[in-house]
């Protein structure tokens, strides 16, 4: 069975179609709103807590 080789254009859009997925994935930014507020109770929260409490301690 032969390969058949893809056109300019399509090559095109299989190499951008793939770093605009690669692009959303490492997006991090958190939208202004009430859903993707970070709760209080979230356990990275509680970390950043626990490490600012550590870092107060350390310098007095």
């Amino acid at each position: 069975m032969a390969v058949t080789r893809l056109k300019r254009k399509d090559r095109k859009n299989k190499t951008t179609s793939r770093l605009e997925v690669k692009t959303l994935k490492l997006a991090t930014n958190i939208e202004l709103g009430s859903r993707s507020k970070q709760s209080k109770k979230d356990q990275l929260a509680l970390n950043n807590i626990i490490l600012d409490q550590l870092v107060a301690a350390a310098r007095a």
